[in-house]
């Protein structure tokens, strides 16, 4: 928490755009936080352009260090559209302006989701997609409960049209939002040295004081410290493909970082009430995102019927037929198969009492309801991987297709009552038609509760190095010998610092030339920083209600699935629950080269191959594994002619 002995600071930041404005803010959550408490300030706001990805995240590093977050962020508001222009047409229709909402409680939150879906997923009735993430006023006006509004400064609707010497609209605006936002809607006066800031200033106070609305000042922060400017201004370029010495690009002041209580109100000395209504909002907007225990979708089991019994049910009808098909022997009679049995039964009933007291018979119906969906459409399926294989549950329902007691497999890998985590089933797809079973998926429990899970790609050690060389203008050459003396190790990343400390070619380019020196200065200073969201490989969500009322949403723009604006730690938090639909490309080359054995007149039964030829473990031996799944890395061949596998326990 902040030092007892220190009095809290006079003013809260209200604007701060964090990492998570993707290739816009540097201001890194942890760092962010610990600035407050650095500096005594007991609430602080985060509002990152047109998302909440770092919400809970941001949510929970504040309250651990005993700071009161502020859930905001800054939405684009599309403008008017001029009468007849249509939906795709002009060159205004894109066209939005900045404003901030702040969250003052559950119903804020909410209202909040429901905004940011629109602005990535339009309404229900919408034909198309929005091409860039905005809402209309409409929107804003229609989920305006639990939320507080600031105008936006210069750039927003009613600064802009001020700007634009439109006093009559801008105030016509100002009166409309007044109404929408009874005693929420608050003037937001900037003043980071730009000409456009102090042009308007005047009668954007004149119009507060008119019309009885308080001020507010706010320092939109991109950044954390006054040093970062020269780093901060090489991202934006990044962002841009321009670069820096280009004058026709966006560029920001040395005014946008966060600066101390005490700097803000010496800027505002002359407006003490926009400072200390700082605090009168903080104090109004103390909701903080809460962590959500796990909430499965109902699985559907018929009248009457509940999940436990119903997993009961089929696992008992699945095991029955395993048995019959893989485990008993030609000849057996009753007694001989009642003792081969009795182990997968009783191991079946221990492991029933240990899913339904955990509570998660749901999870499993669901998985085997789209694997069953899946073998029915002939889609190539994996045998089942990673610690799921251990369940005679999940091989009785068919989910994976190992015996487990073959194989000597345990259960308390998958699922243990003493370690309380979600089960977790890595099932592979044919990457072909992986999309048809997500398909089937969001048919079953509605588009609105199905999505894909996001990822951020990060600005690592080679990439910043590539990235700030280029809108540095150095030559490509240069770049490149540098970039090569960072070791690649993806597993491992190894960071630029790390680089620098074990390779002195590092510090012989630095002392040959200064722009060398420059690049690793503003590296440092970038790297880690997130670069570009896009969608997990396989991670998706089910919900038992729509998704924006539990997590923000988000879509990428080459594609129409939602993705969830939390990535896969902070998803599960919210209380959805991850299913895994990967796509492998190996279960793709072994479809199609069966359906051409199939062609010349031969049929194989994969599920009926002997898993002791000779052979095959000679082919692996001499490490002849090119396009074989898991064993065909240069690590793992040579691995395997040392080896020399003979069984498939040593593989």
């Amino acid at each position: 928490m902040p030092d007892s002995r220190s009095a809290p600071a006079e003013f809260v930041h209200l604007r701060v755009h964090s990492a998570y404005s993707l290739s816009e803010g540097a201001a890194r959550v942890g760092d962010l936080v610990q600035m407050c408490r650095d500096q005594s300030m007991p609430a602080v706001a985060m509002t990152d352009t047109n998302n909440l990805f770092g919400g809970l995240e941001f949510s929970s590093a504040c309250f651990e260090a005993g700071i009161q977050p502020i859930i905001g962020c800054q939405l684009s508001i599309s403008r008017p559209r001029r009468g007849g222009v249509q939906p795709g047409q002009g060159s205004e229709i894109d066209l939005s302006d900045p404003m901030v909402v702040l969250v003052q409680n559950e119903a804020g939150y909410l209202n909040l989701l429901k905004l940011l879906s629109i602005a990535y997923l339009g309404h229900d009735e919408d034909e198309e997609m929005p091409l860039d993430p905005q809402v209309s006023l409409q929107d804003l006006t229609g989920h305006n409960e639990g939320l507080l509004l600031l105008t936006g400064g210069p750039n927003g609707p009613v600064g802009r049209l001020l700007g634009d010497d439109q006093d009559q609209a801008a105030e016509d605006i100002l009166v409309d939002l007044k109404k929408a936002f009874p005693g929420r809607l608050y003037v937001e006066i900037m003043r980071h040295g730009l000409e456009r800031e102090k042009r308007i200033e005047g009668r954007f106070i004149d119009l507060a004081y008119k019309h009885d609305l308080p001020l507010v000042a706010t320092n939109e922060a991109f950044y954390l410290t006054a040093d970062m400017y020269e780093a901060h201004d090489a991202l934006i370029c990044v962002a841009e493909g321009a670069y820096v010495s280009q004058s026709d690009r966006r560029r920001l002041t040395r005014q946008h970082y966060f600066k101390s209580a005490d700097e803000m109100k010496m800027l505002f000395a002359d407006l003490p009430e926009a400072i200390d209504n700082t605090l009168v909002i903080a104090r109004r907007t103390a909701y903080k995102v809460e962590k959500i225990d796990p909430i499965l979708p109902p699985f559907d089991c018929g009248d009457g019927i509940g999940e436990p019994d119903e997993l009961r049910r089929q696992a008992k009808q699945g095991l029955e037929i395993r048995l019959q098909r893989q485990v008993y022997k030609e000849g057996q009679d009753e007694a001989e198969k009642t003792k081969v049995g009795k182990p997968y039964w009783e191991r079946l009933d221990y492991e029933l009492g240990v899913i339904n007291e955990m509570g998660f018979p749901g999870y499993f119906l669901i998985v085997a309801d789209f694997i069953h969906w899946t073998r029915s459409r002939g889609i190539p399926i994996g045998p089942g991987r990673g610690s799921g294989a251990g369940s005679v549950v999940a091989w009785a329902l068919t989910i994976t297709d190992l015996d487990p007691l073959r194989w000597g497999l345990l259960f308390e890998r998958f699922l243990n009552p003493e370690r309380i985590s979600m089960p977790d089933f890595d099932i592979d797809f044919c990457q072909d038609r992986r999309d048809e079973v997500i398909h089937y998926v969001q048919q079953k429990y509605g588009r609105d509760r199905v999505a894909q899970i996001i990822t951020f790609g990060k600005l690592q050690a080679r990439a910043v190095l590539r990235d700030v060389g280029r809108v540095l203008e150095m030559p490509y050459g240069q770049v490149d010998r540098i970039c090569k003396l960072v070791p690649n190790n993806p597993a491992n990343p190894t960071t630029l610092g790390q680089a620098i400390e074990s390779e002195p070619q590092f510090q012989a380019e630095i002392n040959a030339d200064e722009a060398v020196g420059k690049l690793i200065e503003v590296g440092l200073k970038l790297e880690g920083l997130y670069r570009h969201a896009s969608t997990h490989a396989a991670g998706v969500v089910i919900g038992d209600r729509p998704l924006d009322q539990l997590i923000p949403l988000y879509r990428d723009p080459r594609s129409q699935m939602p993705v969830t604006g939390f990535n896969m730690k902070y998803v599960e938090s919210a209380g959805l629950v991850k299913f895994d639909f990967l796509g492998l490309k190996t279960l793709t080359v072994i479809d199609k080269t069966l359906k051409l054995i199939a062609d010349r007149g031969a049929a194989i039964d994969l599920s009926t191959l002997p898993l002791d030829d000779e052979e095959t473990y000679s082919m692996m031996g001499r490490g002849e594994t090119t396009g074989v799944f898991q064993l065909e890395s240069t690590g793992m061949r040579d691995v395997l002619r040392k080896l020399k596998p003979d069984t498939f326990e040593d593989i």
